[in-house]
């Protein structure tokens, strides 16, 4: 059964510009293992700004937005060995979101050069 759907989409310059302009925004946002990930890509913010989405939007599927006890970058975005995204969360906001601990989260990242966006659907 599904319990929740969220979409966003992103302008990736936006994303670009605050990584370059604010300092700790990228380490407040994304996980250590995404901020490696996104490095290694010639094209690294169209990147960054697809797991933006992916937080937003999974948030946008809990139903709550930004909850307490809950942090971006503790939503970790990865590919899988198959280069399937997926999602795991870490720290605190495991603890926080312990009821989707057996739910089935299921996400889609797209981009391109000036645009990024994901849709996440939970499911029970």
């Amino acid at each position: 059964m599904i319990t929740g759907v969220g979409i966003d989409i992103i302008e990736v310059e936006r994303v670009a510009s605050k990584i370059g302009k604010e300092q700790g925004f990228r380490e407040m946002v994304f996980s250590k293992e995404e901020i490696d990930y996104c490095e290694s890509k010639t094209h690294k913010f169209e990147h960054y700004a697809a797991r933006f989405a992916a937080k937003e939007a999974f948030f946008k599927a809990l139903g709550t937005g930004w909850a307490k006890g809950t942090a971006f970058n503790e939503i970790n975005i990865f590919n899988n060995e198959l280069g399937k995204p997926e999602i795991t969360l870490i720290g605190e906001t495991a603890n926080t979101l312990q009821h989707l601990q057996d739910s089935k989260i299921n996400i889609s990242l797209s981009h391109l050069k000036n645009i990024a966006a994901a849709i996440v659907v939970i499911e029970e």
